[in-house]
């Protein structure tokens, strides 16, 4: 069985295509075309607040995310890949950068993510398999917040401590293998 990959960029990353690891990530993943058939890296819309209630039917809806697919969020991308597991089964999920608080910003309040608790069970039930990646010395989420996800999520927690907020290629050179191992295709 092949399966979509969706990468969904953190909130100000645009164009996509130049941001940070995304297309590097993309461009490996194509190169699994008989894992892959399709690989899904696209400018969000509303790229800047992230608003839950802009990406979250784009991405379902528009990108076509369903249960054969592996959605890599990445920061605001991560929040959004958790709340969409929250009510749409996926193949699997790869949460870089999580957490569960706005961290006191309103620039991050304001994209709907944080304003209710989430639902922890529905998330996990709704993903066959869940990778989660942070960094100790990230600048804007703290390790706490992302030991908390993993905990509530039970996700295959790799916590580096000199990755920042993954701003890089070299930022996620597990991420593919992590992936094919999942799907035992590795």
């Amino acid at each position: 069985m092949a399966y979509r990959a969706i990468i969904v960029p953190g909130n100000g990353c645009s164009p996509v295509l130049q941001a940070n690891w995304y297309n590097a990530l993309a461009v490996q993943m194509r190169r699994q075309d008989n894992v892959f058939s399709e690989v899904i890296l696209r400018d969000m819309p509303d790229p800047n607040e992230a608003y839950e209630r802009t990406w979250l039917p784009f991405i379902r809806d528009t990108l076509g995310a369903d249960e054969r697919t592996v959605l890599i969020g990445h920061s605001s991308g991560a929040q959004a890949a958790m709340r969409l597991l929250e009510t749409t089964k996926l193949k699997g999920c790869v949460l870089v950068s999580a957490c569960v608080t706005d961290g006191g910003l309103e620039s991050e309040r304001i994209s709907g993510y944080y304003d209710r608790p989430w639902q922890w069970d529905a998330i996990r039930s709704n993903a066959e398999w869940i990778l989660q990646y942070h960094s100790s010395d990230d600048p804007f989420i703290g390790r706490k917040e992302a030991d908390e996800v993993a905990e509530n999520l039970r996700s295959e927690y790799t916590c580096f401590d000199d990755r920042s907020h993954f701003f890089d290629a070299e930022s996620v050179r597990h991420v593919l293998p992590d992936i094919l191992r999942k799907l035992n295709v590795s």
